[in-house]
């Protein structure tokens, strides 16, 4: 048994355990209000096949609707309590889609897996400014492996008992303009996250895919290094987890076995 990661780009992931697809906040157009897609293709129609889907929290570019919009019918969507509230537009696919909302501590059992949601420091709110309705999630995906999908966060205390053991991380390195705050991870903090949870592997995402209209030619290194600067960096403070640098639409294997990884 093994568990299968396919990165999309920027946050979006297919996670495939037990014969069960996650896919993780999905955002799969090719231009988002001021973000166009500057890497990568855009993922097929088939990306948008999942068992479940996971929101990590309310910005539009981890809950985009018209990507929602393109799941199949009946599709579970977990996402962070308070969202409908927050968030009007899920009204229209409310009856298309299972939406279940989640808090931190919450588990959810989606065929074989258990996905458990946990904290993230990081502000969910839709917009910028406004009411704080519904927070921001990670998710651990437990079925064959354990694979922790950190949505967008900081680094925050008791950052390993509330992930717990996991075998697979999904880290965000980097995000889609020059300035990251304290609630995201770059490559620096990433690295350090992983020698506070030490997962076996890690993958790095929510880099290098969507970027601000004219800003791609002014600081083309803040768009393109955060993912080998991860895995430069991870070297040190977390030796022993294999990082894994993805291109748009690859995929990496992990064994059930440990140690055992395959492209």
């Amino acid at each position: 048994m093994s568990v299968e990661v396919t990165w999309w780009g920027h946050a979006t992931a297919t996670v495939r355990d037990s014969g069960v697809t996650v896919l993780t906040d999905p955002l799969l157009v090719r231009r988002m209000a001021h973000l166009r897609r500057r890497r990568g293709a855009l993922p097929p129609a088939s990306a948008a096949l999942a068992d479940a889907v996971l929101v990590s929290h309310l910005h539009a570019d981890h809950l985009h609707l018209g990507s929602l919009a393109r799941l199949a019918p009946g599709t579970r969507v977990l996402l962070p309590r308070g969202a409908q509230r927050a968030v009007p537009g899920l009204r229209r696919l409310a009856p298309l889609l299972e939406l279940t909302e989640v808090a931190p501590g919450d588990a959810v059992r989606v065929g074989a897996l258990t996905v458990r949601a946990v904290p993230a420091a990081h502000d969910g709110r839709r917009l910028p400014v406004g009411p704080r309705l519904a927070p921001a999630l990670g998710y651990v995906v437990e079925g064959a492996a354990r694979t922790y999908f950190a949505g967008d966060t900081g680094l925050f205390d008791g950052m390993a008992d509330e992930v717990g053991p996991v075998d697979l991380a999904l880290l965000p390195v980097g995000g889609w303009g020059p300035f990251l705050g304290e609630e995201h991870l770059d490559a620096g903090r990433a690295a350090e996250a992983l020698a506070r949870i030490r997962p076996r592997c890690a993958v790095p995402v929510h880099y290098g895919t969507y970027w601000p209209i004219g800003m791609d030619a002014v600081r083309p290194h803040e768009f393109h290094s955060p993912g080998v600067e991860f895995a430069r960096l991870a070297t040190v403070p977390a030796p022993e987890v294999a990082v894994h640098l993805l291109a748009h639409g690859e995929s990496v294997r992990l064994t059930a076995a440990r140690g055992e990884e395959a492209p």
